[in-house]
């Protein structure tokens, strides 16, 4: 069976990498620069537990908000881990293999009304997206203001989670879903649009109870198809990102036995693309030598697992340490732990190019962004990196 992202903890990462036929990446941190490379990796901190996403509240240059898939969110001040953690869920959630605290989203108003929303798995397996406040003390949230706004059987399986809320720039809040586990969608949840699993969500928080359906979403309205539904056809988006500067929305799509893939849907689309799954496993059909793939959206950049294992989803980057990397994509890969680019122009994925010198060791878990638009990787053996200019 192959497994969406491979397990998040340190035990349960190793052993899937070896059922995934993963090989660790021969080149950690820093190796030496490859023709033309201008960016580097400079450790944070290595006194993380499984790190899976970082992020920062919009505004907010002096702090990184780091989450620890054991159901701990921590706070680095100035580049230094506070030891009080930010919110702990750890007793309300199951974790180990791909369960666990997956991400939060901080509101775009959160200096003023201090919501966020995380996303895990309780106890049963189900997926839970919560609402918090900030307490008093802008370093720790209220634990006792927990709300739940949205709750996704999860039971049968214990993979293919999805995991990751993400604002856009319009302001909704967007969840990315995996299709409910096993191998292959056994129970057809990617081309099924009455369950809101192997999708990508999108919902207003500021209106309705718990949350409304926006009246321009796709399929509202439509008899027998959820109108939070946005995107479908996907079979574990582990880690999707808007740039920040076009609005155009990347995804990292996990594989099943052969390819891995990166969607980008470009801005101003209606929303409801068919990413293929399961009748594509990237630009191939799955488990057939042909297939239908009228209305099918294929992805703008695919490679096999003779090239690795998992894909990382990653960002844009837009920010200013390093020029050179401008516009540019990145992605990466879970169990080889390199990082990839390309530029997205004219509808495709140009200027393709490795970059040796951000390559980790430890198990890639996640990219991140802080408020500056700069950008991070954390491993899932505790480590936070910083991607900045070669030296």
């Amino acid at each position: 069976m192959r497994l969406g992202v491979a397990g998040l903890v340190v035990g349960a990462f190793c052993v899937a990498g070896i059922a995934l036929g993963c090989e660790s990446s021969t080149s950690g941190p820093g190796p030496g620069p490859g023709p033309g490379d201008s960016a580097a990796l400079q450790l944070i901190t290595a006194g993380l537990s499984s790190p899976v996403f970082v992020t920062a509240p919009t505004g907010d240059t002096a702090r990184l908000f780091v989450v620890e898939q054991g159901g701990t969110i921590r706070v680095l001040r100035h580049d230094s881990l506070l030891g009080t953690p930010f919110l702990d869920v750890s007793g309300h959630i199951a974790a180990g293999g791909e369960r666990g605290l997956l991400s939060v989203a901080f509101h775009p108003q959160y200096d003023q009304n201090g919501q966020f929303y995380v996303y895990f798995t309780n106890p049963n397996g189900d997926i839970r997206v919560v609402r918090y406040l900030v307490s008093a003390d802008a370093n720790i949230a209220d634990s006792t203001s927990g709300d739940t706004i949205l709750k996704v059987f999860h039971e049968t399986y214990d993979n293919h989670n999805g995991g990751l809320l993400v604002f856009g720039p319009d302001g909704k809040l967007y969840a990315g879903l995996g299709d409910g586990g096993s191998g292959g969608d056994p129970s057809g949840n990617g081309q099924n649009l009455d369950t809101l699993l192997a999708k990508i969500l999108r919902i207003d928080v500021d209106a309705g109870t718990p949350y409304a359906i926006p009246g321009d979403n796709p399929f509202v309205g439509h008899a027998g198809q959820r109108g939070e539904i946005w995107l479908y056809g996907l079979r574990n988006p582990w880690r999707f990102s808007f740039d920040r500067t076009t609005g155009d929305l990347y995804i990292g799509d996990v594989g099943q036995d052969l390819w891995e893939e990166v969607d980008v849907l470009p801005t101003g689309s209606p929303g409801g693309e068919n990413y293929g799954w399961n009748i594509m496993e990237a630009k191939h059909c799955y488990g057939a030598s042909t297939c239908n793939m009228s209305g099918l959206i294929l992805p703008v950049i695919e490679y096999s697992h003779n090239e690795g294992c998992a894909v990382i989803g990653g960002y844009v980057y837009r920010g200013s340490r390093v020029p050179a990397l401008s516009g540019l994509y990145l992605y990466g890969d879970l169990c080889n732990g390199w990082v990839r680019s390309f530029r997205y122009a004219g509808g495709a994925a140009t200027e393709a190019r490795a970059w040796p010198s951000l390559s980790v060791t430890g198990q890639f878990s996640s990219f991140g962004e802080d408020a500056r638009g700069e950008l991070y990787i954390t491993t899932i053996s505790g480590s936070l990196y910083r991607i900045v200019p070669h030296p």
